[in-house]
């Protein structure tokens, strides 16, 4: 059994538009191919409103539960944007005007001809002894302040923080999975499947219906950062779908 030190992650996604279902997260996706890219296990998702008190409740909970915590939303120029100052108070420390990130803005606002306001500048309000995470897209940095990155909502300056991130983060074994189908109800797999996954912990088997087909199929997925083990679990996953086809009386699916 593999002794690879597993890395793990949550992610609170803040924000009332989330929530009210105005805005429509496409991020959780996201950070879910960007961590399983890495070898992280991405374990928990939250998702909270814009009040203070739940983001520090959530990134106390989270940042002594993970290897990584991301977060996303609340860092813009608005009144609402009250991330920065809840990861501040979670860890204690003050939250002032940070010269890099002003020095950032700056620059790029000086491009763009857009005026230097307080509002603004309520962007480059940085958490004491947090790093700054570059904004390719706009130049408002996110920050990473002990196990905490903290970055923007909008997708796409989400992506391109993550991308900044990547040599920064320590990666797991990579996860490697292998699908099996099987041509039967995940009532008549259920319990056989059951014992196979009691038998192998270190492997998740995952059983998945698929509908609107011309007769009843199943998708068993399995996934594991242990190469041998994956193959030995799967070997028998075959087995046991191979034993349920020939008791219906049934050819396997094509692929398999």
């Amino acid at each position: 059994m593999s002794t690879q030190t597993r890395v793990t992650a949550g992610l609170l996604v803040i924000g009332d538009e989330i929530l009210s279902g105005r805005t429509k997260d496409v991020n959780i996706g996201a950070v879910a191919d960007f961590c399983t890219d890495l070898g992280i296990d991405l374990t928990e998702v939250r998702v909270v409103s814009d009040v203070e008190e739940s983001i520090i409740e959530a990134v106390n909970a989270l940042r002594h539960r993970y290897t990584y915590v991301f977060t996303t939303g609340g860092i813009g120029p608005t009144h609402d944007d009250i991330t920065a100052d809840a990861i501040a108070k979670a860890f204690g420390v003050a939250l002032p005007i940070n010269d890099q990130a002003r020095a950032m803005l700056e620059a790029r606002w000086a491009q763009t001809g857009t005026e230097v306001n307080e509002a603004r500048l309520r962007m480059a309000r940085i958490p004491e002894g947090a790093d700054l995470i570059v904004n390719s897209v706009s130049a408002a940095p996110g920050f990473r302040i002990g196990n905490v990155h903290v970055m923007a909502g909008v997708p796409v300056i989400m992506r391109a923080m993550l991308e900044a991130l990547a040599p920064t983060l320590q990666g797991g074994k990579k996860v490697q999975s292998v699908t099996i189908k099987a041509a039967v109800g995940e009532g008549t797999i259920g319990g056989a499947l059951a014992t196979l996954q009691a038998e192998f912990p270190d492997v998740k088997m995952g059983s998945y219906p698929q509908m609107g087909k011309d007769r009843v199929m199943t998708e068993l997925v399995l996934r594991s950062s242990d190469d041998a083990r994956l193959a030995e679990a799967a070997g028998k996953v075959r087995a046991m779908v191979a034993e349920a086809h020939a008791k219906a009386g049934i050819a396997a699916p094509a692929g398999e």
